[in-house]
């Protein structure tokens, strides 16, 4: 869904060496950005987030639509993104 504004961004915790991040960006060639939330910032104004991996489906206007803890239930995730996308679901 990328041509049709998608972008998935991965944020790396506080604790996350950024060496380590950058290294396991660069050998598994990630295939969406990914940013480092050095001072906690991040994770605070998403809600206190403290557990990997939380997913969080925004739309364009940069609401909230669904928060995950762990692995998300794909098929209701695709539900909701494409419909967030203005596709039939």
């Amino acid at each position: 869904y990328k041509g049709e504004g998608l972008e998935y961004v991965a944020v790396a915790m506080s604790y996350d060496a950024p060496m380590y991040v950058m290294n396991f960006s660069q050998t598994r060639q990630l295939p969406f950005k990914v940013a480092m939330d050095a001072d906690g910032s991040a994770a605070k104004a998403f809600g206190d987030v403290q557990l990997t991996p939380t997913t969080f489906l925004v739309d364009r206007e940069g609401r909230i639509l669904k928060r995950y803890v762990g692995e998300p239930e794909w098929s209701s995730f695709d539900s909701l993104l494409k419909q967030a996308l203005g596709k039939q679901a």
